[in-house]
């Protein structure tokens, strides 16, 4: 190796320093919230203290350990009917994180192919498709979760169903108005005179540049779809018993919140951890990939 390709002083120097900027950009924050989540809901059957479901009339309301009456047997404390709670709030992750992946994802997969054609066609087609958008979001949530819930009944595939139904006309919207930007530019007029077909514009040029506002949008709907679980949990809609949800642990709990507040504030806090957690994500997100928002 000759003198000139060995690394200067102020070179050796440098690589530490840019790798402290980068490390320093990471959401630390956002991810130390969700990691818990997502560890509980893939490795949850393994994490379990106690059967989520098993009843132990003998140690019934017990508090969390640090509290006089506790027991380092069960550390968050025990419920009405001795079910362990740190085990509930595990197998409660577990559905967060279905209903999360597999209600916001499949949202995603009906708004935003709706989106962009409705924008890069325009005419009749976005008429058509902007005004289902319009009268969608023109019914509250709530009582799109509660026909739906009427239909179906409770039920995890109720939640799955009504987080889709919420959220579809939002990515539907949100994208259409990028897509209209978007084909305007040179590279997809281009692509028209290259004789390209709609699909090919719209699959091949049009789509990679989405993908930072699809990634965001994902992102900040995750928080919003633990919310309306917990909330379609709560009305008697949702996860029913004896399975385990965090909205479901809030619905039992209240009943004792002035004797055993341990049992509804558990899930309580962990649903304010996750979409808080999910929200500096979708932020961090946001930074990164906007370039107007970037800093060197």
């Amino acid at each position: 190796m000759s003198v000139e390709a060995l690394p200067t002083r102020q070179q050796r120097t440098l690589r530490p320093n840019r790798f402290w900027r980068q490390f320093k950009r990471l959401p630390i924050l956002a991810i130390l919230l969700l990691a818990p989540v997502v560890i509980c809901g893939v490795f949850g059957p393994w994490l379990y203290p106690y059967d989520p479901t098993a009843l132990d009339f003998a140690n019934t309301v017990k508090p969390p350990f640090w509290v006089d009456g506790g027991s380092m047997a069960h550390l968050l404390g025990t419920d009405q009917f001795g079910r362990d709670l740190l085990s509930r709030l595990i197998e409660g992750a577990r559905v967060t994180l279905v209903i999360a992946i597999v209600g916001v994802f499949g949202a995603a997969l009906i708004g935003i192919p709706l989106g962009m054609i409705a924008g890069y066609y325009g005419g009749w087609t976005d008429n058509i498709v902007m005004r289902i958008v319009d009268t969608k979001m023109a019914i509250p949530a709530t009582l799109v979760t509660i026909m739906i819930g009427g239909v179906l009944g409770g039920g995890l595939l109720t939640i799955v169903i009504s987080v889709i139904m919420v959220f579809w006309a939002g990515y539907a919207r949100i994208i259409r108005g990028e897509t209209l930007v978007l084909a305007q530019s040179g590279y997809v007029a281009l692509a028209k005179v290259a004789n390209c077909s709609g699909f090919r514009i719209l699959a091949r040029h049009m789509f990679p540049n989405l993908l930072p506002t699809v990634t965001v949008l994902i992102t900040l709907q995750l928080g919003r779809a633990l919310l309306l679980e917990a909330g379609i949990t709560f009305i008697g809609l949702g996860i029913q018993p004896p399975a385990s949800a965090w909205g479901l642990l809030i619905s039992e709990g209240r009943a004792y919140l002035s004797t055993a507040w341990w049992i509804p504030t558990f899930a309580g806090v962990a649903i304010t951890l996750t979409v808080l957690g999910s929200n500096l994500l979708g932020d961090w997100l946001r930074d990164v990939l906007d370039p107007k928002m970037r800093t060197l």
